[in-house]
């Protein structure tokens, strides 16, 4: 799975010399948070809500309303932006994005294609949904969890045991943990689940834990 998969296309964009009051009107008209800059076909930044609530007077300001329009519309995104903005390329894989997200505290990256032109923004939401997906979680299919050693030819082992049970595997997820074990997650139509730990069982493999999450 691809940013390119899983990125919003067509993002509203401003350029550096955009207005702060027309910035936080696109922001409110099209419910997002972010917003990149882009001038002459590149991205030179990028702007949040959050830049945008740090210049905007709080609500105990004397300010006339007129006032605060007038000044919001005296400063433009260029002297707020952040310049030294993340992105990720649209052909990179979706856990390069999650990785970047993770590393640099950021909640959304714009996305950019070999040109260089701002063709996406990714967020922790799209994240969050290709989660799901991967994990086939929204397919209501039964979580079987069992802590292995690292060697070689367990994952080709396992899947021979589900095989000769009768089932697929439809997703299929390895965590390291310390000491060199590694806990493996399979998911699929396990109906029998006591006959398939038990088969699991005779091959040396301890079922730690079965759920099922989702509805079918």
């Amino acid at each position: 799975m691809f940013v390119v998969n899983r990125m919003t296309k067509h993002p509203v964009t401003v350029s550096s010399a955009t207005k702060v009051d027309e910035a936080i009107h696109l922001l409110k008209k099209h419910n997002i948070r972010r917003l990149p800059v882009v001038d002459d076909g590149k991205l030179v930044g990028i702007v949040t809500d959050k830049d945008l609530m740090r210049v905007t007077p709080s609500a105990a300001t004397t300010l006339a309303k007129y006032e605060i329009n007038s000044l919001l519309a005296g400063i433009s995104i260029g002297e707020i932006m952040s310049k030294s903005v993340i992105s990720v390329n649209e052909s990179a894989p979706i856990e390069e994005a999650a990785l970047l997200m993770s590393r640099n505290r950021v909640s959304g990256l714009p996305v950019t294609s070999d040109v260089g032109a701002v063709v996406g923004v990714i967020t922790e939401t799209d994240i969050f949904d290709a989660f799901v997906n991967i994990m086939d979680l929204e397919e209501g299919k039964t979580r079987i969890t069992l802590e292995v050693a690292d060697k070689v030819g367990v994952v080709c082992d396992l899947a021979g045991i589900v095989s000769e049970a009768g089932y697929n595997i439809d997703s299929f997820v390895t965590c390291r943990k310390e000491g060199g074990k590694y806990d493996i997650i399979m998911r699929g139509d396990f109906e029998d689940t006591d006959a398939l730990a038990a088969a699991l069982a005779a091959h040396g493999y301890v079922v730690q834990h079965i759920s099922r999450i989702g509805h079918a």
